[in-house]
């Protein structure tokens, strides 16, 4: 029953409830560092990395330091008579831990691939304010996902963004061969793909999973 659940909450993640076509999380990156396939797989694999750990350091966070319940840290170690509970220090809380991990991730690819680092310039110190993996922590708090659940949860919300990301970059690469006329040239053209993918998957809306 554990691995169904989990199932049909990364395949949602990835299709149904895709970050960026249903959600609309995330536009920012997506539009910004779609424009080269190489830069798209490395913005959606840093993305993919920081989802996934923050989604699983903010559930501890949240379980063992903020939320009101008997397993709460300050409750044991000061032996207060109830719970304090501190959850509107979720969002401040789950930022600290967001930008702890882009300051690791940006110095990783600085000193492993500057050309990849160059390529993603602003957009990569911005997944820090990425409004997706702040959403996929609050999602895991709002949905009750537990431990394992909101680590897949995170898993799959990255690879949903990776794949509109490598989608979108892949279009924009035969764009710039095609015969766009002058007024649509650019970002419009992007919006007016970025509607049409986002239309196409739509048709997963209505998936039934029966396994």
């Amino acid at each position: 029953m554990e691995l169904k659940s989990l199932m049909i909450i990364a395949i949602g993640a990835i299709f149904i409830n895709n970050f960026v076509f249903a959600r609309f999380l995330g536009i920012c990156p997506y539009i910004g560092v779609s424009k080269q396939l190489d830069s798209a797989i490395g913005m959606g694999a840093a993305v993919t990395f920081v989802l996934t750990l923050a989604s699983t350091v903010t559930y501890l966070i949240y379980q063992y330091l903020l939320a009101p319940v008997p397993a709460n840290v300050f409750y044991k170690i000061f032996s207060l008579e109830q719970p304090p509970d501190l959850t509107f220090l979720k969002t401040i809380a789950f930022i600290l831990v967001i930008a702890g991990f882009v300051q690791f991730v940006e110095m990783v690819i600085q000193k492993m691939s500057p050309t990849l680092y160059k390529a993603l310039g602003i957009y990569l110190p911005l997944i820090t304010t990425n409004c997706a993996i702040l959403g996929a922590a609050l999602l895991n708090i709002d949905l009750s996902y537990n431990f394992l659940q909101s680590i897949v949860h995170g898993l799959a919300a990255g690879i949903g963004f990776t794949i509109a990301l490598v989608l979108m970059a892949g279009i924009r690469e035969k764009l710039e061969l095609a015969e766009v006329p002058r007024a649509l040239q650019g970002i419009p053209i992007t919006f007016i793909m970025a509607g049409l993918m986002a239309i196409a998957f739509l048709g997963f809306s209505g998936l039934k999973l029966g396994f």
